[in-house]
């Protein structure tokens, strides 16, 4: 059995649905197309207090620290980060913060706060059910 017109509509009005809105935002606009690893990785960056380390991040999402390599070539050719040697410890690099990359993640916010804008225009998906349920039990 698949799933019913009402049980898709519930999905698109819950976080499912402001998700969805966010992200065909960020396809639309003129940004960068990141990976949700990047993503989450300049999150990391930008919302966590620092100093932060490679193999710090990597622990953080569970990942090698080639994978976060990888990531950082990425959003340091963005400028949306930097590198910093450690100058104490010349085997760690420590990731910075840039102005580009907060005016990305400012951006990126604006697209989320739209989407979750849209919710208070349209019923809920608790409302959604209620409906649904009023509707079958008629």
């Amino acid at each position: 059995m698949g799933f019913t017109q009402d049980q898709d509509d519930t999905l698109e009005e819950g976080v499912l649905g402001e998700w969805m809105h966010t992200l065909i935002a960020y396809v639309r606009s003129a940004r960068p197309d990141l990976t949700n690893r990047q993503l989450a990785l300049l999150m990391l960056v930008y919302l966590t207090p620092g100093p932060h380390t490679v193999r710090g991040l990597a622990a953080n999402l569970s990942v090698s620290k080639p994978v976060i390599t990888r990531a950082l070539n990425t959003l340091g050719a963005f400028g949306y980060i930097r590198r910093q040697k450690d100058e104490s410890d010349l085997r760690n690099i420590f990731v910075e913060r840039t102005e580009a990359g907060h005016e990305f993640l400012q951006a990126f916010a604006g697209l989320i706060e739209q989407s979750y804008g849209r919710s208070s225009e349209r019923p809920s998906a608790q409302d959604s059910s209620a409906r649904g349920a009023s509707r079958h039990a008629s």
